[in-house]
């Protein structure tokens, strides 16, 4: 079996992983997992851009503002101001890397997006999670220090603990070399867990396939709380075409002047919220899911073919020549739009420099729970979350390695020899899909206490099959993803039963008022039941 000994061990590839990495120590021996091509997570297809303070006009406190009112009075102030006060250095350093951000006459183009009272998305047209990404992979596949793994996939962590050793610790993991087909492990003294959030427990997401919550499942596992798995942020507009995979229609659309209709042209949202098209996401979704759910229709039109064509094109060249691609000019005409599945707003508990619960052990990104984004994300401060945690647990990581680093432990080998090659992976292709379809129907935007009972019954009975399947044959990409997956919807099924009130992005036909205190839903793995009031 192969090992492999690093300072730093960062699981994932995306910018927040990129970004650590990128602001170490030239000193330190780096090693970056990606489960498949390193530009394939979500940052890759974020559209919008990234809030940041940066015109004269804006101020770090309306951001500040905006931020906790759309966390629905449930983000954490201390997170909320060292985010949005390091927004501009932020920024700052992505421009320093190389980000071509767009320009116009005076300086970087800047758009306003749903919640946000002023302009502050800066952003490289419409494709700004690309041009991140492949601006700090270039900079990172440069640096001498930094070893890229392509294809790797992480199974679960390795502990002190584990081992039967003292003083309880995160020293490394066990990861699938997906080109071998054999186990290898990883050693490190820090390890980040930068694996994106967990969308893909849902029928409908605007996320790439990598989205099945790994991080989240392995930090569980391996003994770490989590808090608010209830939040899951459905984007309201994601492109509905039966041969468009999880294509978002930007929120800068609507920033721009993009207007909701219904099927006969009707516009809506005016009559929901005085802050219509651009109203928080939460809102818009849930108001398109009614609507839809009212009229019995499939798709709602999310219109900008009123400003000038060479406007849109400039501004949006990559949803329109994708539109186009499908026979849609969003020039000429409305786009058809439905709700997905986007961003998970709970994680794994951590401090402002990304420590988790175990020793040794760092989140980032999607997959941390920094307290945030509280009930709901504020359009693009999840790419800004990744930068200015990337750096800040950097500098923390950075201080550690300058103290004396204990010697790390021997791990042994994954063990293969009590099972077999499966013949039956038609299981695990029905066991996901049986997943995400009950996920969609009784955990989605609008709940209610029936739903959340038929889902918890769902998912005990298919962890069972799943955590049998697990025992008996080799592990591959899609039984560890679906490994996770279950995991991760069974956090967020406990999550929602426990919310007695409906808030954000937890909406419940049965609580549907605010509950007079303000709490986070925060579950320990140590012999957690479930809640007493479902049985």
């Amino acid at each position: 079996m192969s090992v492999h000994e690093y300072d730093v061990l960062i699981i994932g590839s995306g910018a927040a992983g990129l970004t650590l990495a990128l602001n170490l120590p030239s000193t330190a021996r780096i090693c970056v997992l990606s489960k498949s091509k390193l530009e394939n997570g979500s940052t890759w297809f974020a559209q919008g851009g990234i809030a940041a303070v940066l015109d004269e006009e804006d101020s770090v406190d309306a951001h500040i503002q905006d931020t906790l009112i759309a966390g629905a009075e449930l983000s954490r102030p201390e997170s909320v101001n060292h985010t949005v006060s390091a927004s501009r250095d932020g920024i700052e350093w992505l421009i320093q890397q190389g980000v071509p951000f767009t320009q116009d006459a005076a300086s970087y183009h800047l758009t306003k997006e749903g919640g946000h009272s002023h302009r502050r998305i800066i952003h490289a047209n419409d494709a700004t999670g690309r041009a991140v990404e492949e601006t700090l992979l270039s900079r990172t596949s440069r640096a001498e220090n930094v070893s890229l793994f392509e294809h790797h996939i992480a199974i679960d962590l390795i502990t002190r603990r584990k081992l039967h050793l003292p003083r309880n610790a995160c020293v490394g993991a066990y990861v699938l070399n997906a080109l071998t087909g054999h186990v290898e492990v990883f050693k490190a003294q820090h390890v980040v867990l930068a694996t994106g959030g967990a969308s893909k427990a849902y029928l409908y997401t605007s996320n790439p396939d990598g989205s099945t919550g790994d991080g989240i499942a392995m930090a569980w596992r391996a003994g770490c709380r989590v808090a608010n798995m209830e939040f899951n942020q459905f984007h309201p507009t994601c492109l509905f075409h039966p041969k468009a995979k999880s294509f978002l229609i930007s929120e800068a659309v609507r920033g721009e002047g993009g207007i909701l209709r219904l099927p006969d042209g009707t516009r809506f949202m005016p009559t929901f919220d005085p802050r219509a098209e651009l109203a928080p996401r939460d809102i818009v979704a849930r108001t398109i899911d009614h609507e839809m759910k009212r009229l019995g229709c499939e798709y709602v039109y999310l219109d900008i073919s009123h400003r000038p064509a060479d406007f849109i094109r400039s501004h949006f060249p990559t949803i329109y020549e994708r539109c186009l691609s499908y026979g849609i000019d969003i020039t000429r005409e409305a786009i058809p739009v439905v709700p997905a599945a986007h961003y998970t707003c709970g994680g794994v508990i951590t401090d402002q420099q990304g420590r988790s619960d175990l020793k040794g052990l760092y989140a980032i990104g999607e997959t941390a729970f920094t307290g945030l984004h509280g009930a709901n994300r504020l359009a693009s401060n999840s790419l800004l979350e990744c930068v200015v945690y990337g750096r800040s647990t950097a500098n923390a990581i950075a201080m550690e390695l300058a103290a004396e680093q204990q010697e790390l432990p021997e791990v042994p080998c994954w063990d293969e020899s009590q099972v077999t090659d499966s013949d039956e992976d038609v299981i695990i292709a029905h066991n996901w899909e049986e997943l995400r379809r009950f996920m969609w129907d009784y955990v989605g935007i609008v709940r209610t206490n029936k739903r959340l009972q038929r889902a918890r019954h769902r998912i005990e009975l298919l962890q069972q099959e799943i955590t049998e399947y697990y025992s008996n044959y080799k592990v591959s990409r899609d039984l560890i993803e679906l490994r996770n997956l279950a995991t991760v919807s069974e956090l967020i099924i406990r999550s929602a039963m426990l919310r007695k009130e409906s808030r954000g992005l937890h909406y419940t036909l049965d609580y549907p008022e605010l509950a007079p205190e303000r709490q986070d839903t925060i579950l320990a793995p140590i012999n957690y039941p479930w809640p007493e009031a479902s049985r």
